[in-house]
């Protein structure tokens, strides 16, 4: 896979991962600012570094499990690796525009 294979695969797992949904926001984990870097590591695998709202979020369980499943539903991708980081914190600042919009701002 050339280089512009591996940037258009990141871009869409990118998208692909708006399909989770922060269920107590009701915001996808991308426009959240929840996804920090996506990252092949292998032609058909990826490691997403990501974080959560609050590090005692009921939901981490569910929302990890979001992110690796959603991914896997992508016929390129047989690997995903999610990879739960706390520091840098997340803020409000990591939100898209769209996100903002969605809360109000």
């Amino acid at each position: 896979m050339n280089l512009k294979e591996q940037i258009a695969l990141v871009d869409k797992i990118r998208e692909h991962l708006k399909k989770v949904m922060d269920p107590e926001l009701n915001i996808n984990v991308v426009d959240l600012g929840l996804i920090y870097d996506v990252s092949l590591i292998e032609e058909n695998a990826v490691e997403i570094v990501m974080t959560l709202t609050t590090p005692g979020c009921p939901l981490h369980d569910s929302i990890i499990g979001g992110v690796k499943h959603c991914v896997l539903e992508l016929e390129e991708i047989d690997h995903a690796d999610i990879q739960l980081v706390w520091e840098p914190a997340w803020s409000p600042e990591k939100m898209t525009e769209a996100g903002l919009k969605a809360i109000g701002r």
